[in-house]
């Protein structure tokens, strides 16, 4: 019924498949993606959602960012050990051929169907021009960005994966007919959150930057929220472009925004210039990016209305458009009010993007 109320409007559903919610029982019973068996019960899955809504929604993700299984190991200055490693290295090629699989069952249900990755998509620099920052920010998007993200637009893993398997002593449970999988079963897209930029550095830093459960150097080139996140609508655009030289696939950009706090005026009103200006400048270096040649096809924020963040568990770090009369205890009204954020981006929306005052 929401789908056919978003057709009713004009509204296409984009639609992930999973989204860090495995069924409990596949959690305790199966432990997790650790279980190769979980390949299969998701594409039965995905198979009976594609025939459910056949007709009705033709975008899909098949794992939102799917990187955080290797990405958070190194999170907050926790040295996760090759145990981790190995069974994260594992976790997320079981999910490369569920993935696959999925996108051979989507395409085959449904030739509309359009499926693609999701990658928790973080730009990294160097702090410095030391040569060791450089190859050690070389080797973050490697890792962080683009181990996932060729696996699953090209089909095959990248010559790098040999490094990384080694650090940690990995030996993956990988078959012939796997790779086979792998390769017919590209996905047709490529999407990503992007919220900030992250700074790399092999020297000791005086003062650092944390944000989005990530943690490195602070730019002295960047303004941060209340939560450490950097302003970087620049690392936006770099993104984009480094993504779009690599895949040369359609991209879409299906998290970006701003938690920050919100106050309710005397007369009811919030006034939130600063989330306004957050996504102005972002729309901005999209704009720029396409007009270079990026295959931006869309753009959704994160979030429309708020809701408890995932990163701190906290409601007053607030994304939305529309304000949530509840607090960091789950006490409040519930009351819903759009601030000003709501009017400036409904017409950001009508404009497809060219009023931006």
């Amino acid at each position: 019924n929401v789908f056919k109320e978003l057709k009713a409007h004009g509204i296409e559903p984009l639609v992930t498949i999973w989204h860090f919610d495995t069924p409990l029982y596949l959690e305790e019973k199966m432990k997790g993606w650790n279980n190769r068996d979980l390949i299969d019960l998701y594409v039965r899955f995905a198979q009976t959602c594609f025939e459910e809504y056949k007709g009705l929604v033709k975008y899909w993700l098949t794992f939102n960012e799917i990187n955080n299984t290797i990405m958070f190991l190194d999170m907050w200055g926790h040295e996760a050990d090759n145990e981790e490693f190995r069974a994260a290295y594992q976790q997320l090629h079981y999910q490369f051929v569920a993935s696959a699989k999925a996108v051979q069952a989507g395409h085959a249900i449904d030739p509309e169907n359009r499926i693609g990755c999701m990658i928790c998509g973080i730009t990294f620099y160097p702090a410095t021009c030391d040569p060791k920052d450089i190859m050690l920010n070389r080797h973050q998007w490697e890792k962080n960005i683009f181990y996932c993200g060729d696996v699953q637009c090209k089909g095959e893993y990248p010559v790098f994966s040999k490094r990384l398997w080694q650090e940690h002593d990995v030996e993956l449970d990988i078959t012939d007919e796997d790779r086979k999988i792998l390769k017919e079963g590209t996905v047709d897209y490529y999407t990503f959150s992007y919220y900030m930029s992250n700074t790399i550095t092999t020297h000791d830093v005086e003062e650092k930057a944390g944000g989005n459960n990530v943690e490195g150097a602070r730019n002295p080139y960047l303004r941060y929220s209340d939560w450490g996140w950097g302003f970087d609508p620049l690392g936006l655009r770099y993104f984009l472009e480094v993504i779009n030289d690599r895949y040369h696939k359609p991209i879409m950009i299906v998290e970006n925004g701003l938690g920050a706090y919100d106050t309710v005026e005397e007369d009811g009103s919030i006034h939130d210039p600063f989330r306004i200006d957050y996504y102005r400048e972002h729309i901005k270096e999209m704009d720029q990016a396409i007009a270079e040649g990026v295959d931006l096809i869309g753009y959704t924020t994160w979030g429309c209305i708020d809701l408890v963040s995932a990163g701190t568990g906290e409601m007053r770090k607030r994304y939305g458009f529309i304000y949530v009369d509840m607090d960091d205890k789950g006490e409040g009204t519930m009351k819903r009010t759009p601030k000003d954020s709501f009017y400036w981006y409904k017409k950001v929306i009508a404009s497809n993007g060219n009023d931006l005052d």
